[in-house]
């Protein structure tokens, strides 16, 4: 355990930040989930929608700095592939 007064404030905000950001990571694996389920399904207007809301929240990721945003781009583009595939 740090004995350091700014080290134990540096601790507090590490944990805070972990935990937003290990709430942020679960919300968008869900997010995309509905777009991989809709696509199962073959549902494209579903799959459309839950897409954009997907992108919506990777891009918020990507800004608060959860994510890097190539990582994001790159899932975005996943997941914009595979919801095109889908005939319609």
């Amino acid at each position: 355990m740090a004995n350091i007064k700014s080290q134990i404030k540096r601790n507090r905000q590490n944990e805070k930040r972990h935990e937003r950001n290990r709430a942020v990571k679960t919300s968008l694996k869900t997010s995309t989930k509905k777009v991989q389920v809709a696509v199962a399904e073959g549902d494209a207007e579903a799959a459309t929608i839950s897409q954009r809301e997907a992108a919506r929240s990777l891009d918020k990721a990507a800004s608060k700095g959860v994510l890097h945003k190539r990582t994001v781009a790159r899932k975005k583009s996943r997941l914009a592939k595979s919801v095109n595939k889908i005939p319609a």
